[in-house]
């Protein structure tokens, strides 16, 4: 039957057919997928839940929204309608936020995840970093709901307790009382540029306001850069991700704003470009000469 359900998938052009067919399979089964070759048959029951869960799927519902959760990390994150399905990519991201707070000069450093979504850039840090203070910043109500239930059941399951907040992340306030703390910004944030065509799955799915950045996509990556230059410490940390063609864009905002330094453009295992970094300069300047970037293979 899974090899059935692969075919199908692959007909409807579901690129990983094969494990995403397997994944169904174990969760219906309620078996971790490296198990299924020894697990029971289905019963009438579950293969008629399977035969469902597939037609979804081949209909481009997100595997994620079939299973109820997405991994990330060393996490299991609930997501569903109303919150954008956090990708595999953003974990080079979160592991480059992660590393920047363990080299924190601070025993607690101070973390703040942006456009947190499901939470899942925000709870990694949480966990791998548990002296650290996280806060995470989410304006969709809907996503709100899922960043709530996630944090609590980390919370629950032992990690340290992230801090939420409502807030628009292009408010000029934002986070008014952590100006010049933050040892570490990071930012997952609509970045796709509003007439690229994206997948089933992104656009009849995922929120629309997490996914699309304006017309050139940086229409929330330019305040993101201009409020974190004030929340962070001198020294502090910022890392943005981006869309594959603003490799260049995202850096040369970053020089242009002056007030950054050490710019960096990373690109993803496949080779694309993926996110940016920078230092907060340390002198302080309102503004100042553009800066220089380099890319970086990570």
């Amino acid at each position: 039957m899974v090899a059935v359900a692969a075919r199908e998938l692959l007909a409807a052009g579901v690129t990983s057919a094969r494990v995403e067919a397997e994944l169904l399979a174990a969760y219906v089964l309620g078996v971790p997928r490296g198990r299924l070759a020894i697990a029971d048959g289905f019963t009438d029951e579950q293969l008629d839940r399977y035969r469902a869960l597939v037609d979804r799927r081949a209909r481009r519902e997100p595997l994620q929204h079939l299973t109820g959760n997405a991994a990330f990390r060393h996490l299991e994150l609930a997501v569903g309608p109303g919150v954008f399905v956090p990708r595999p990519e953003t974990e080079l991201l979160a592991g480059w936020g992660i590393e920047q707070a363990r080299r924190a000069a601070r025993p607690r450093p101070l973390v703040v995840d942006l456009c947190s979504g499901s939470g899942a850039i925000a709870l990694s840090v949480a966990q791998e970093v548990p002296d650290a203070r996280v806060v995470a910043v989410e304006r969709s109500s809907a996503a709100l709901a899922w960043l709530r239930r996630n944090a609590a059941d980390r919370a629950a399951a032992g990690d340290r307790a992230i801090e939420v907040v409502e807030a628009d992340v292009t408010d000029p306030d934002l986070l008014a009382g952590l100006v010049g703390q933050v040892d570490v910004l990071l930012c997952n944030p609509p970045y796709v540029p509003q007439a690229v065509a994206v997948p089933p799955e992104v656009a009849g799915h995922d929120p629309a306001e997490a996914v699309f950045g304006g017309a050139d996509g940086l229409t929330v990556i330019r305040p993101v850069i201009e409020r974190a230059a004030t929340l962070l410490r001198p020294g502090g940390q910022l890392g943005v991700e981006h869309d594959d063609t603003h490799g260049a864009a995202v850096p040369e905002l970053l020089a242009e704003d002056g007030r950054y330094t050490a710019i960096s453009a990373h690109r993803d295992l496949a080779g694309r470009a993926r996110f940016a970094t920078a230092s907060r300069r340390a002198d302080h300047p309102a503004a100042g000469p553009a800066g220089t970037w380099q890319t970086d293979s990570s």
